[in-house]
């Protein structure tokens, strides 16, 4: 195969694919295994020189240590029924749980803990322990009903009474549901802790949704985080992508879906803004107009440490 596509050069290529695939991230990938599955000739084309997007390790600090560049902790991967139909462990993908997936500390040096076992973590959170043992436990035993409704494509529900009850829940504000269950700062800042990777206002409708399927989560799946880093996710979706006859480009940058080989179809796993700027030629205009007007949300901060003995260096 040859392929040049660098920067502002334009890929060119001997033969044609049944689908190409812009960009590397966990979607991207399960997109080009999905078709490669299918017996469709697939190609995913990655800008940098490493692969996996948000999923990427490097080391950002000191020789030898290693860090994630986005996220290190992964739930909703552990627990994806996607996943779990990929022989990743095959490909070196190992996932490490803690003790306890997360804990909210206080001022006072103690903390809300929650635990995989829903009677633990009540045991940490006060007077509010029944009120989470009742907000929780009906959801942790229907997992396995809400888990392909909540992180699949929208589609008619197979359980909607299952997801019914989660949505009464799951459509309020996070401040709003917690306040209305909860009647101190405990259970209160658990929840809110859980609820902020939302990254939106904790009173804007339906972020309760985010509290509430990380909480589940927690007690269904864990928090496990990938042995060797975020880049072992990508690192085992390459390889079974590669072993069903994928194929996969680095340092290859689409300017234009204009300058691609001949292909079936096109996936960009970009953002609204990628999308433009590759493909905003060929858009509808009213599909066109609604990504531009995509709002951003703010970004999250994060601090990487090397670590001496448990001293930072």
């Amino acid at each position: 195969m040859v392929v040049t596509c660098v920067c502002d050069k334009v890929l060119h290529n001997t033969r044609s694919y049944d689908v190409i695939v812009i960009g590397s991230g966990p979607n991207g990938l399960a997109a080009a295994i999905t078709l490669a599955s299918a017996g469709r000739s697939v190609v995913v084309l990655e800008a940098n020189e490493t692969l996996g997007g948000g999923a990427r390790s490097a080391q950002l600090t000191l020789p030898g240590f290693t860090h994630d560049v986005c996220s290190a902790v992964h739930p909703l991967a552990a627990g994806s029924p996607f996943f779990r139909t990929l022989p990743l462990e095959r490909h070196g993908l190992e996932w490490i749980h803690p003790h306890a997936p997360l804990a909210h500390p206080f001022d006072d040096g103690t903390a809300a803990v929650l635990e995989r076992s829903i009677e633990t973590t009540c045991e940490t959170l006060g007077a509010d322990g029944a009120a989470y043992r009742k907000l929780m436990k009906p959801f942790v035993a229907d997992w396995h009903k809400l888990e392909t409704a909540l992180l699949a494509p929208p589609k008619f529900p197979r359980h909607p009474f299952a997801l019914a009850r989660f949505g009464r829940r799951a459509l309020r504000s996070a401040k709003g549901l917690s306040e209305s269950l909860f009647k101190g700062e405990r259970a209160r800042a658990l929840f809110a802790g859980l609820a902020a990777h939302s990254t939106l206002p904790l009173g804007q409708m339906a972020t309760a949704a985010f509290g509430l399927v990380l909480g589940i989560t927690g007690h269904a799946v864990g928090w496990p985080a990938p042995r060797g880093g975020s880049q072992k996710i990508t690192d085992a979706l390459v390889a079974h992508l590669k072993s069903l006859g994928g194929e996969v480009v680095t340092g290859a940058r689409v300017e234009s879906v204009d300058a691609l080989p001949p292909a079936r179809a096109v996936l960009c796993d970009l953002t609204p803004r990628g999308v433009l700027r590759v493909a905003g030629h060929r858009l509808p205009t009213s599909y066109r107009r609604k990504l531009e007007r995509y709002a951003y949300g703010p970004g999250a901060f994060k601090m990487d440490w090397a670590l001496d003995q448990g001293k930072r260096i």
